[in-house]
């Protein structure tokens, strides 16, 4: 239970693994995970998000076991300990309309 809240500590892991919970990217034909420019926040630049992303939050998410990420390819898709989380995942996006802004 613990990693699963410490991943789910940030929006953007939280965005990333609820856009997993449908579609793998490679099933859409999507060959990397991209940054939306309007996801940054507050005085954070679009170029250090897609740092935190490279050398934090995907990394973190890749260490629990939640996702694979393919660093040559930046291909992410689910991980073997996926399914353990989709019950809170699947909670949080039934429910986003009812959460608190920028939680998803």
């Amino acid at each position: 239970m613990d990693d699963i809240f410490d991943v789910l500590t940030n929006v953007h892991r939280r965005r990333v693994l609820v856009a997993l919970l449908d579609h793998t990217p490679q099933e859409d034909g999507l060959d990397q995970v991209n940054v939306v420019e309007d996801a940054h926040e507050g005085e954070t630049g679009l170029k250090t998000l897609q740092a935190d992303f490279y050398h934090m939050h995907l990394p973190k998410l890749e260490q629990t076991g939640f996702i694979r990420w393919d660093r040559g390819s930046q291909q992410v898709t689910k991980g073997p300990r996926f399914e353990e989380i989709c019950p809170l995942l699947e909670l949080m996006r039934d429910h986003a309309d009812e959460l608190p802004d920028n939680w998803l």
